[in-house]
């Protein structure tokens, strides 16, 4: 028996749950088919148990300093088992919350793979979905006046570096390891890549970094990119740059051993582990796009400014249409989504507004254009920098290395991009994000007081030394 919809969602990850909601909240009878759990990668393998994992190595690190706070500790040992358990026992609390969230909405979840099927005698337009029930129970047929396509990414592989689980990984792998390997290589130095360094390098392990861009997080401003190579290199993590893995030399005998090749030079790493860290793809094969005239390009999905694909009532989010592969992106394209099919007038989704952030340690946080983009885009700019080190909670708190970074335009006063790392910058960078989208200048957000002592503090500070005006430095 086929049963009717007004959305059926192939995906109940952070995009997909979340439009899910907003579509309940709209009246729309609405169903996910989800062929794992509700909550997606984000949840299971990606934010919530990364940072899990990340909190438990910045503790273990300050244990190791306690000293300096004045409580002499001895014997300091780390269970990797506790801390995976903690991990765990924080992903299945949210994973029940996400539950009863969908449960009050009175939305169906079908657990199972769903495909886009073609015309047929159930609508004269590709649309319907076909689920393959997890249970191995009869497929169910889902006829939905419209569909959101939410299937997420997975994590991209290099060709030649076959995934074991053991010696060669993904981070999917990496976040269900049973013990700590002693020496690890990561290729790749961007996000995911710099926070797995950062994490392994404070629990102990012995982190080399291979990126092929001429700098480790390669999309942040150049300022950011340096400071954080410094900090890295304080961890004792090796950075080798502007390096090419080659393939064809892996070796795997109880260790990794790969070859690089750096401006002409080879040079040999070997370690206990290797994690592949060169981005995400996006999970769009097996889902029945041959039946529609949706069009792809490099993989991704093709959607307007309302996510719709070209088949207008087929829409698309979050990691399978590329762009900005971040959970709170997928979450309100979500909601752009369900409003223009609820027959809402959205505003589209600007993206040069959305606030972005590394969880290593210390944290990194931006928001809108970075010095070389700016310069590269014609503006005559103007900024302002403040360190950490001038700010006496982040001495409080003895993590003062970082600082924050103002960039404005010389001509109009306009803010153009707010650039952080140091102790809780992601939690800070609302400020920016939020003076961004009011269209604030630095003179406004310094004319903002900022409580003392805190943490955001810096931001003010960096706010007047775009015009030379800083009080404490």
């Amino acid at each position: 028996m086929a049963i009717e919809y007004d959305l059926v969602i192939l995906g109940g990850g952070t995009g997909g749950y979340v439009a899910a909601i907003r579509a309940a909240q709209l009246g729309l009878k609405t169903a996910i088919v989800e062929k794992d759990k509700l909550g997606g990668t984000c949840l299971h393998r990606g934010c919530i148990p990364s940072k899990a994992l990340l909190r438990s190595a910045e503790v273990y690190a300050t244990t190791k300093r306690s000293d300096e706070f004045g409580i002499i500790t001895s014997g300091i040992q780390l269970d990797f088992i506790k801390v995976q358990e903690r991990k765990q026992a924080i992903v299945n609390q949210l994973h029940r919350g996400v539950e009863q969230l969908i449960k009050k909405g009175k939305i169906d979840v079908y657990s199972g793979i769903g495909r886009i099927l073609g015309p047929s005698i159930f609508s004269p337009t590709p649309g319907t979905i076909s689920v393959e029930m997890k249970n191995g129970e009869e497929n169910e047929m889902l006829i939905p006046k419209n569909v959101i396509i939410a299937t997420g990414s997975k994590p991209r592989t290099i060709q030649g570096l076959a995934i074991d689980g053991k010696y060669v990984m993904t981070s999917d792998e990496a976040l269900e390891m049973k013990e700590l390997p002693k020496s690890i290589i990561i290729v790749g130095g961007g996000v995911i890549g710099i926070e797995w360094a950062s994490m392994l390098a404070d629990f102990g392990t012995d982190v080399t970094v291979i990126e092929y861009e001429d700098r480790i997080l390669p999309t942040e401003d150049h300022e950011i990119s340096k400071e954080m190579q410094r900090i890295m290199k304080k961890k004792k993590v090796t950075l080798v740059t502007s390096a090419k893995v080659l393939q064809e030399t892996i070796e795997i005998d109880g260790k990794v051993s790969i070859e690089v090749e750096r401006k002409g030079d080879r040079k040999s790493f070997s370690a206990d582990t290797l994690l592949v860290s060169v981005g995400r793809q996006a999970v769009s094969e097996n889902i029945g796009l041959q039946n529609t005239s949706i069009e792809l390009e490099k993989g991704f999905i093709k959607v307007n400014k309302f996510y719709q694909t070209k088949e207008s009532h087929i829409y698309a989010i979050g990691d399978v249409i590329g762009g900005l592969q971040l959970a709170h992106v997928a979450s309100h394209e979500g909601i752009v989504a369900v409003e223009h099919i609820a027959g809402h007038f959205p505003d589209p989704i600007n993206y040069s507004l959305v606030s972005k952030c590394v969880y290593s340690n210390p944290e990194v946080a931006s928001v809108g254009l970075t010095e070389e983009q700016a310069k590269e885009k014609g503006y005559n700019i103007k900024t302002g920098k403040f360190s950490f080190k001038a700010i006496g909670k982040a001495l409080v708190y003895g993590e003062s290395d970082g600082f924050v970074k103002v960039i404005a335009d010389k001509d109009t006063d306009d803010l153009l991009g707010v650039h952080m790392i140091g102790p809780h910058v992601t939690d800070m960078i609302s400020e920016a994000g939020l003076a961004h989208v009011l269209d604030a200048t630095p003179w406004e957000i310094a004319q903002t007081i900022h409580p003392h002592p805190s943490l955001s503090e810096a931001i003010g500070e960096a706010a007047l030394a775009v015009d030379g005006k800083a009080i404490h430095f």
